[in-house]
């Protein structure tokens, strides 16, 4: 852990460069919806969406509220929003 001036410079979204002490912040101040937090941070929204900084978010969220983990509930996944033909997936070189 790093510390530096009293602020905890862990990080805790490697995707989007956050720390733990910006998450506190944002909880202390009564944000303590998940997808709020995705919204505000966009924690959750990089490459690994949220495999990471997800179950660390709310371990945070159920210590600073007195919840249970598993009574938090966690944010909503959105499938592509654009029709995507199965043969670019697959490698093919036919964008039609």
């Amino acid at each position: 852990m790093c510390q530096n001036n009293d602020k905890d410079l862990t990080i805790i979204c490697r995707c989007e460069d956050i720390t733990i002490d910006e998450v506190r912040a944002y909880i202390e101040k009564g944000i303590t919806d998940l997808e709020q937090l995705k919204r505000l941070l966009r924690v959750g929204m990089g490459p690994c969406q949220g495999r990471t900084c997800t179950p660390l978010i709310v371990n945070e969220i159920a210590k600073a509220t007195g919840q249970q983990v598993k009574d938090i509930p966690l944010t909503v996944s959105r499938q592509p929003t654009t029709a995507i033909k199965l043969g670019v997936l697959a490698g093919g070189t036919d964008y039609e």
